[in-house]
């Protein structure tokens, strides 16, 4: 259940009813027939996604396997989650119920090492803050991974089908594979957690860690997913497969109608699109032959807006439509590999941030990423 998209769907809507009332008050007038049934009807889908918003929180606390039993591994999650919120209760000088025979955490030098069923919570909340990650093809290699890339060999040979006679030899070509080499780069981040916050009777501090931790891990993930840093992980954004925008801060409907044209229609089916919120103001004021515009409003799907009858995600790590920058990706995902040769590892560092009433959270993750299927992905380029 993707809550996440229920609360963009949501803030969605209530941006539509502020267009309507704000049109209306700007030309001081009353709203037309036509704009109250939509405003109505915005107003009737918030309060239905309020009642299913309230009822998956309700069902997340109360939800059990049919048997009425918790699995093996469900147990095993709870009696961590529990140790683990316990461990930091009692760190930051609170008192806790201990029941018999529960497990304890393992003790390091610095503090405990954070349950992995806990750390595995983080990475899947990063998924789906960050669609990009999460469409992206995955690997998990310890060592360098090699992955196979098919393509024409000596830049022109390809294997080609074409008609014969009987008798008549075919002519011998052919392409070859080459690789594209993923190793890992190791990034952390640290979140410090005020002793107050978790000596608080109300406050969910497994919540906190989960959504604070995957929330910075995102950010920096779908950065490098997108944009890369020299010589660490590569982003979408240096496939091969480019259109040259003439104008250095100006997008036309034709410039994005090519650069959709781009990616082959065998790959066009998980196909979105990617731009910055500032270059998505541009896009919206686009308009076709018939003055309609090409930006459509979806409120079925996770993403709030289609272009050219495809998605769109907003993402402030893409570059503005700014002079020579690539502004605008469009594709599927999946031809980004990416190797998380150590996914997210977790530990509490309970002594360090003692002076600050604090306790602090570290994690690291160590992953590398390229540009594997450049057929997939393409990217407008702004004028100079």
């Amino acid at each position: 259940m993707n809550l996440k998209a229920m609360y963009e769907k949501r803030n969605a809507l209530i941006q539509k009813m502020n267009g309507i009332v704000e049109a209306a008050v700007n030309e001081t007038r009353a709203m037309t027939e036509s704009e109250e049934n939509e405003y109505n009807s915005a107003k009737a889908e918030i309060e239905k996604l309020d009642r299913t918003i309230a009822a998956a929180e309700e069902e997340r606390g109360i939800r059990m396997p049919k048997s009425g039993k918790n699995t093996e591994e469900e147990q095993r999650a709870m009696d961590e989650e529990r140790a683990f919120r316990n461990y930091i209760v009692e760190k930051a000088g609170g008192t806790v119920e201990h029941r018999a025979g529960e497990q304890n955490l393992g003790i390091g030098e610095n503090g405990a090492i954070v349950p992995v069923t806990i750390a595995s919570r983080i990475i899947k909340t990063v998924k789906e803050i960050s669609p990009i990650f999460a469409r992206a093809t995955h690997y998990s290699e310890k060592g360098t991974l090699k992955v196979p890339v098919w393509g024409k060999a000596n830049g022109t040979h390809e294997i080609t089908v074409a008609y014969s006679d009987e008798f008549k030899a075919l002519t011998a070509d052919s392409g070859q594979f080459t690789s594209v080499d993923l190793t890992g780069y190791l990034f952390g981040a640290l979140t410090l957690i005020g002793r107050s916050l978790i000596n608080s009777a109300t406050f969910d501090i497994v919540g906190f860690i989960v959504s604070e931790m995957a929330q910075k891990f995102a950010e920096f993930i779908e950065k490098e997913c997108l944009v890369g840093t020299d010589g660490k992980m590569t982003g979408a954004l240096s496939t091969t497969t480019v259109e040259k925008a003439k104008a250095a801060a100006a997008i036309t409907a034709d410039e994005l109608i090519t650069l959709q044209s781009k990616v082959p229609s065998a790959y066009q089916k998980d196909a979105y699109w990617t731009i910055h919120p500032e270059t998505f103001a541009l896009v919206k004021k686009l308009k076709d032959l018939n003055g309609q515009y090409i930006l459509q409003h979806d409120l079925t799907s996770e993403f709030p807006y289609r272009l050219l009858g495809k998605p769109v995600a907003l993402s402030d790590n893409m570059p503005k439509a700014e002079a020579s920058a690539k502004a605008v990706l469009y594709g599927d995902m999946s031809g980004l590999s990416i190797n998380v040769r150590e996914s997210v590892s977790l530990q509490l560092l309970v002594e360090k941030y003692a002076d600050m009433h604090a306790v602090g959270l570290i994690g690291w993750a160590e992953m590398d990423s390229k540009v594997t299927d450049h057929q997939k992905l393409a990217v407008l380029q702004m004028g100079a």
